[in-house]
């Protein structure tokens, strides 16, 4: 017989409840191991209005805080710029002015010249010149003989460098070379005003130069130029921007402003004038007005073996050295002064 097309009613119960038991087996199945856990926003809790706004104040005093510091660095920056007489990017080049009108690395070699701590006196005389620095042997082991700060350029001329020592004696070379090829080309020997210019004409080329930088010395030079039957004693200095100019007394080194004052008094001018007097110093009084300068800006009284000093005078053209005793000699007629070149007034 034919099966019928209707399902009784038992088989119908059991496959509904075969469906339902396979659905909850589906939804009780555990999770595959690469599948990931189902995302959950995280509860929030609320604060309170007051405690919000206290956090809200809180953020705005932090942020205004951390603006006002950095509002007191750059105020701080500022002022140490100023501090440094806004020199800022204008000492790095030795080309570049400074919105002043200055040549900041210029005025440091000014000062490199003090760091040696030694103070060099020159005083035309009459007949003589001279030109007197501190002796300082920097080490025992150290032969004094070999330790100087004068120089011969030729014979005649000499000078005294205040300042750094490889830098003077580079100088020295060159004009030394100078003074050779002067007298080469024309039969007679350098003049000193010739040789102090082609001194500052070097030192001031140093200065406009990127390359380069100044020299970091002072020269006093010193000589007698012979003039037909005249002769006439010079003293020149010339600095490390290029200037020269002929001087009847100066210094250079550490105490170079006391030494021009104590100078100025010996050769101010006359009531009504401006012109300072040329006192026609004998070679004894001009030795002695140079020793006398640096005494007193030293406060101490000088020895022998702590000075040296070189001479031209009209008897003997030469660049000289006084010895420890002619020093010595000088040092006991000065102690007996009392007058005007003393210093004692």
């Amino acid at each position: 017989p034919r099966a019928s097309p209707h399902v009784s009613a038992p088989s119908a119960r059991l496959s509904a409840a075969r469906a339902s038991q396979r659905a909850e087996q589906g939804r009780a199945r555990p999770p595959h191991k690469h599948s990931h856990p189902p995302l959950l926003a995280a509860p929030r809790h609320h604060a309170p209005a007051t405690r919000r706004t206290c956090i809200a104040v809180s953020h705005l005093e932090r942020a205004g805080g951390s603006r006002s510091r950095r509002h007191a660095d750059r105020a701080k920056g500022s002022q140490e710029r100023m501090a440094r007489g806004s020199s800022a990017g204008y000492d790095r080049h030795i080309t570049i002015f400074s919105p002043e009108g200055r040549l900041y690395q210029v005025e440091y070699a000014f000062k490199a010249i003090k760091t040696s701590g030694l103070t060099s006196v020159g005083v035309r005389g009459a007949d003589s010149c001279v030109v007197l620095t501190q002796r300082k042997v920097p080490d025992k082991l150290y032969d004094p003989e070999s330790v100087t700060n004068m120089y011969a350029i030729t014979p005649n001329i000499g000078l005294v460098m205040t300042g750094i020592v490889p830098d003077a004696r580079a100088s020295v070379k060159k004009l030394r070379e100078e003074a050779a090829k002067f007298k080469f080309n024309n039969g007679y020997d350098i003049p000193v005003s010739y040789l102090a210019k082609r001194a500052a004409d070097t030192a001031q080329v140093y200065t406009q130069h990127a390359n380069m930088r100044p020299l970091g010395i002072a020269m006093i030079i010193i000589g007698i130029d012979v003039e037909g039957e005249k002769k006439v004693p010079q003293l020149f200095r010339c600095d490390p921007a290029g200037y020269y100019v002929g001087y009847k007394a100066t210094s250079a080194g550490a105490k170079e402003q006391e030494a021009n004052n104590f100078l100025e008094k010996r050769f101010k001018p006359p009531a009504g004038s401006n012109v300072a007097v040329d006192p026609k110093l004998s070679h004894d009084d001009t030795v002695q007005l140079a020793l006398a300068c640096l005494q007193n800006v030293l406060g101490a009284d000088l020895k022998a073996n702590d000075i040296e000093a070189c001479v031209v005078r009209h008897d003997n053209l030469a660049f000289t050295r006084l010895s420890a005793d002619e020093l010595e000699t000088q040092l006991t007629a000065l102690a007996e002064r009392d007058d005007d070149i003393a210093g004692r007034d």
